[in-house]
């Protein structure tokens, strides 16, 4: 029984998340419904991070295993064709190893969080980014997020819901930089507590208004209280960019 190794696009905005839930369609329940559709199996779709409403991705990786044997361009083209009308694409396809796992396998995932500092709201961007109708100092937002890389408790940052077994991670490295009237949070770490890059996002957002200092945010960091953290950022400017294998 082949193992498929999948990078998908998608587009969060009218998805539960990743995960499989009842209230509503999720990117999981959409390509597992392609697969079937494809080979007449079912079969569960295992992903690198199970991304949440309205969360987008560039290069989400899953894998899954299915009696058909077929070539990864004839997985590709089939999936797409059977995705179709929802915003979710297959971008590569390739045979992988039988004992490959998308989530346990990957050693680094990488965000971005894009953030709209400008007056006027976005039209072309609108439910892509999210929008901040000030100025924001990005530099100030750069040099306070280096107080996040590193390994820590990062439970000031973590959602009440979280599920993981322990609060400490290692960000591998926190870019803010501007482009245009945009800012952008280039974040990297093995894994993330659930709404870490929106929480440390929605924080860095006090330090660009000039509300916060960078004193503050590693205060914040070393209360290791959910109470401590600044407001969560929406999931519409966050982009799960790729992920990393040995």
């Amino acid at each position: 029984m082949p193992r498929y190794k999948l990078t998908l696009e998608y587009d969060g905005g009218t998805f539960v998340g990743w995960q499989h839930q009842e209230n509503g369609p999720s990117i999981q329940d959409a390509v597992e419904n392609a697969v079937a559709a494809f080979c007449d199996e079912r079969v569960t779709i295992y992903a690198a991070g199970r991304t949440d409403a309205g969360v987008h991705a560039l290069g989400q990786v899953v894998h899954f295993d299915i009696q058909k044997e077929a070539r990864p361009d004839q997985i590709r083209d089939g999936l797409n064709y059977h995705l179709k009308p929802s915003p979710v694409a297959v971008i590569d396809a390739e045979i992988a190893a039988p004992n490959f796992h998308a989530r346990f396998h990957a050693v680094k995932r990488h965000y971005l969080f894009r953030i709209a500092a400008r007056r006027s709201p976005p039209t072309l961007t609108h439910g892509y980014v999210w929008h901040v109708p000030v100025k924001l100092n990005s530099d100030a937002m750069h040099e306070a997020a280096q107080e996040l890389v590193g390994k820590h408790d990062f439970s000031t940052f973590r959602a009440a819901q979280c599920q993981a077994k322990s609060p400490v991670k290692t960000l591998y490295h926190f870019d803010v930089n501007r482009i245009a009237d945009e800012i952008h949070l280039n974040i990297c770490a093995q894994s993330f507590l659930q709404h870490q890059v929106r929480s440390m996002t929605g924080t860095l957002k006090l330090v660009g208004e000039g509300k916060w200092t960078r004193r503050d945010l590693l205060d914040a960091l070393k209360a290791r209280d959910r109470i401590a953290c600044g407001p969560v950022a929406p999931p519409d400017g966050l982009y799960l960019v790729k992920v990393d294998y040995e």
